[in-house]
This record gives C-alpha cells, structure tokens and sequence, in this order.
C-alpha cells in the first residue's frame, strides 16, 4: 500500500488545511517478484482482533523524535495496543529513526536485521526513510514519514495484515492534541516548528523535515494550558531551529516565548527550556529573548550551535553567519541574563578545515569556557553538498577531536559553586538509581540524594561539591514546594521512566544540521552526568571522568543510605518492641502444643483401658 497523493493533492488541491487524510487515499503496490529466500523469511500474519497486539517502539536522535515517538505511543495505545520496551515479546517493531550521522543509521540498519531475524513486521519512521526513501535496507519494510505521525495505527494495522505501506508525502502539519505517551510524564516536548530556513552544506535533516513550517501561537499556547494542568514541570520547546519560529507565518519567537510565559503558574512549578537556537534568526531579537531568559519560569539557558570558530570554515558550511555575529549573541546574554549558561555545537574535520581554522576553534572555547561543548566528528552524508568535497584525513580528524576534547576537560565550569544555596527543579531519577535529577535556573545538573516523592517538585538545596559534567547537592529542609497531586511511589515512577525507551545513536541528540545537540536530548538521553563526545564516534565522554563520577556517586549511595537508615532503624526497633509485648500477653505456643499432646496421649491410654476392661468381663457362651 503506497501513498499515491503528490504534493499538489487531488485535483491539484491537496488536502483542506488540518484534513486527516483516509486510508482510501492510498492504493495497492503492485507486487514485485522476490527471491525464496526472501519469501521464506517474510513475517506471516496472524488471524487476530486488531488493537491487541503488543508493539516495541525504539527512538533514535533527538527531542523533536522523541515527542513524534511519544505522539504516535499515544495513538496505539488509546486504540487498545500494549506498548512494551521487550523486543522479544512484541508482535511489531516500530523504529523511529534519525539521519544526522553515520552511526545512527548504521543502528537503525542493525535493529532492522535483528527484526528480520526475529521474523517480526516492522514499521521504520523518522528522518531516514523521509529523507531516503529509496534506501536498500527499506526495501520491503513499511515506512512512515515523519509528518504522517497521525496515520500510525493505520500503517501497524496493515503492516500486522502482511501488507508493505508506504505513506511519506507531505501534507498539513500532525495536530499537537493527538493522544501521547510521555517518556517522563513530568517532561512535555512540545513542538514549535519542523524544517527550517537554512541550507548547511552538510546537513541531511533538512531532506527529512524540509523547510519550515510553525505552529500558530494559539494553538502552541492552548497545549502549555493544557500540559500544565496534567501536572508536567518542564516544558521543552523542540524544534530543528527555534530561532527561525514563526518567519513562514508572519510572527517571531520572542511573541510566542511572551505568550507561553504568560500561561505558566506564579508559582514557578513548571518551567520553560528554549530549544536550540542557531545565530542567524535571533541576532535581531536578542534583547527581547534576553527579557524571556530572565522570566522566574524560564531556565536561563540556551543552545547555540557555533560548529567553527573560522569565518572559513562557516562559509563552507553554508552557515549564514560570521563567529563574529555568534559572539554577540553571547555577549548579550551573558551580560543582559544573571547566570546564563551557553551550550554550543563544534564540528571537527570539516572538509577544507585547515590548522589555522581548527586553532580558531580552539581559542573560542578557550576563550568563553563554555559549561557544554558537543564536540563531534565529520560525517559526510549521501546527498549533501559537503559529501562531495575534498575530505580532511581521518586520522587528523580523530587527532583534532581528541584534541579539542581534551581542551574542553581541562576547565571546570562549574568551581565555585560549592556552599552556594540554588534552587532546582526535580524532574528524573539518576541512573544510578539512588540520586535524583534537578536543575538550577541556568540548568546547571544536581544530584540529590532524597525519596522519590520529590519528583515533580522543586527545592533549595546547598551545594556539596561540584564535578565536570554536574554537582551535588542536599535538600534543605522545609524548602520543598510541591502539590499534592504530585505524590508517586517508586514502582509508577520505574514504570513511567525507563531510560532504554529512548536510544541516542551518539552521546546526545542532534538539530537540523548534523550537530551533537545535547540541550534538546542529552538530559534525556542521560539522566545522570552530561557527556561531551570524544574522537570515537558514539563514543559517551572519558572513561576516567565517568569512573569519577561514577566513584562519587558510590560514596554519596553509602553516607546517604547511613542517613537514612538512622530513622528506619528507629521505626524498626519500635515495631519490634510492639510486637513483643503483644506475644508475653499469649502462653509460649510449644508449651501449649505439648499439653495438648499429653491430654492426647492420656485420653488414648484411657480409651483402650477401658475397652480391655469392657472386654475382658463380657461372659463367654
């Protein structure tokens, strides 16, 4: 079953804007011949009820896939499907994939033989069959594109039936009130845009998501109402490039950022994050977006992608500014936001890039100590123009990673901290299993050692000590502010966040233009330390500064649980006294079971005393 719909539509008209298209709008494929082999191996369906399956959904890549994963869990579920996160027991695989680089299609391609091995139907959406819808590893499989989010149970119906569907063209944008599943149901990824207005000589997104395309302010302002009154505490705005919200339809980000501030409660139990943001389309802003950063809801952070610190380099690129510009964006904020905190985006071994240019990039982040730096190698993608250019080595590229790493792990961001009393907000469990996850109002990471009903809260806390990648902190008593309503115990909240949902092909998440982003997905794609990426591609930062991490985490586990084992004894003791002054009101239980033997035993040898007796005078005839 093939989407037969161009982009003009029927009768050159297309779609009404916001027409869910009918399943009728598609036709038969005709079918092509197989080898046996392939035949043999073809998943066979089975005669069952549909909406009673078990479906196993694995995300790739960043924010703006995770809610598209979310979005379509939503669907399937309130259609009657189970979603699972075990592959083996699952009826259909649903994969949603991402294009940005080398590795996370070369996951996606491992999980497809693992499915076919598996002998299950499988549905592969996302960027990778948008942007490659000709690709050989797809041959067979059905295929969703990533602006067909709301036909899921549509193509998982038909897919289960046997049938190969293939539903790709572009059509209105999916509805923001479509049924979702959240990841982290404290967390709303919402959307503001798709696509975007730059044209990177290296990016293959741009093939996928195509050009921008916002939604109104209304109705991105009616989902914050509506997110806010199910109890979510941080609202992620996700987008291939924030900056660019708005320009196709006559409006801008700092008008959608003033609207959605307006709604979000007094207070400050839910926050707002801005998605990242490339130098371009707010370098006319930015003493408006400044304003926003420094509204008490809105975290004072912000994701800025420079990918070079050469004039040159940028312009081979296609990047559309200079680092000039970039640094004004910087400077403004930092100067106009009390504790802003910049991330950014460093592409080493771009094709051209020569030593000068990578010294250049060397100096920014010497020269500004940026607290985040995702730090990833070149990766030429089919189809784009920088493909098709003169390759730097990739024993220099690997040299100049490591390089550049090594520079960004000489400085600690966050020194000085120690003492300082912040406040964060509680959204996540660490993967440790013991701390919890919390953010400052610059985003800064907090582990905190407290019980799982703080989730969802916010609080003061001191800070103990600091490390690379976050710090730690305890709670101070009596600053916790938190709604009733907010309450769980630990077996919801394993439930509700299990990490292995989501799988980052890299350290991290990627925008629009092939760069490691993690203020859109690192937080998600690791509830623990942030990670910046080193020369080995996925590779997830040092080794030596996670075993660190690592260590002090450990030690952390064993003073907490001394804490907070000190009251649990006391209880303990407590219950134990109770109970033993209830059993010295009762007769000790062996000394009445043995009396209730010899009463046995007695009456036995009397019984046959008397019958002998009986017996032995009856007279005999």
């Amino acid at each position: 079953i093939e989407d037969v719909l161009g982009p003009a539509g029927i009768a050159g008209g297309g779609a009404a804007p916001g027409l869910r298209l009918p399943l009728a709008a598609v036709a038969v494929k005709p079918k092509r011949p197989r080898s046996s082999r392939v035949a043999q191996t073809r998943p066979q369906p089975e005669a069952r009820i549909p909406g009673t399956q078990t479906i196993y959904v694995k995300t790739f890549g960043c924010s703006h896939n995770q809610s598209d994963s979310e979005y379509m869990s939503g669907q399937l579920s309130a259609f009657g499907y189970a979603i699972t996160e075990e592959p083996e027991g699952a009826d259909l695989w649903l994969i949603n994939t991402c294009t940005v680089k080398n590795p996370s299609q070369s996951a996606m391609t491992t999980l497809i033989s693992k499915c076919k091995s598996a002998n299950k139907p499988l549905v592969v959406a996302g960027c990778v069959p948008q942007g490659s819808r000709d690709l050989k590893e797809l041959e067979g499989i059905s295929v969703i594109g990533v602006q067909q989010i709301d036909r899921v149970v549509e193509v998982v119906e038909e897919t289960l039936k046997g049938h190969e569907v293939r539903l790709l063209s572009r059509k209105t944008l999916p509805s923001l009130d479509l049924p979702k599943v959240r990841k982290n149901k404290f967390i709303e990824i919402l959307p503001i845009n798709v696509g975007c207005l730059g044209a990177c000589t290296y990016c293959k997104t741009k093939h996928a998501r195509g050009h921008l395309g916002s939604y109104t302010i209304e109705s991105l302002v009616d989902r914050v109402k509506i997110v806010v009154s199910e109890g979510v505490r941080e609202i992620w705005l996700s987008s291939e490039d924030t900056g660019a919200y708005g320009r196709d339809i006559g409006t801008n980000l700092p008008n959608l950022l003033n609207g959605i501030a307006a709604e979000l409660p007094a207070d400050r139990s839910t926050m707002l994050r801005i998605g990242m943001t490339n130098p371009p389309f707010i370098l006319e802003h930015l003493k408006e977006i400044a304003s926003v950063l420094c509204h008490p809801c809105v975290y004072s952070f912000l994701h800025v992608p420079v990918q070079s610190g050469s004039d040159a380099v940028l312009t081979a690129m296609n990047r559309e500014y200079t680092v000039s510009e970039f640094r004004r964006v910087v400077d403004t904020l930092c100067e106009l936001v009390p504790g802003m905190q910049i991330a950014t985006d460093i592409i080493c071994g771009f094709p051209g890039e020569t030593d000068e240019d990578f010294s250049q990039t060397v100096n920014l982040v010497k020269q500004y100590l940026f607290p985040q730096v995702h730090i990833s190698q070149f990766y030429p993608r089919p189809g784009t123009p920088a493909a098709r250019m003169k390759k730097v080595p990739s024993v220099e590229v690997k040299k100049r990673s490591r390089e550049l790493t090594s520079v960004f792990e000489s400085f600690s961001p966050y020194q000085g901290m120690e003492g300082k009393v912040e406040r964060i907000w509680i959204t996540e469990i660490a993967t440790d299993g013991v701390h919890l996850v919390g953010h400052t109002k610059g985003y800064i990471q907090v582990l905190v050692i407290a019980p799982d009903s703080m989730l969802g809260t916010s609080a003061d806390v001191k800070i103990t000590s600091v490390g690379r990648w976050s710090v730690f902190g305890e709670v101070i008593e009596g600053s916790v502010v938190a709604k009733e309503t907010q309450k769980h115990n630990h077996s919801e909240l394993q439930e509700e966040y299990r990490p292995s949902q989501v799988e980052e092909a890299t350290c991290c998440g990627t925008d629009s233009c092939g760069a490691c982003t993690c203020s859109d997905a690192a937080q998600q794609c690791n509830p623990g330390p942030e990670r910046s990426e080193n020369s080995t591609p996925q590779s997830c930062g040092d080794a030596t500064h996670q075993e660190a991490v690592q260590s002090k985490l450990v030690r952390r586990n064993v003073e907490g649980a001394v804490k907070s084992s000190e009251s649990d004894t006391a209880k303990q003791v407590g219950e134990i006294q109770r109970l033993n002054v209830a059993a010295r009101r009762f007769p000790d239980v062996d000394t009445i079971l043995w009396g209730g033997l010899a009463v046995s035993f007695a009456t036995t040898v009397t019984l046959i005393a008397l019958l002998a007796y009986k017996i032995s005078s009856t007279p005999s005839y």
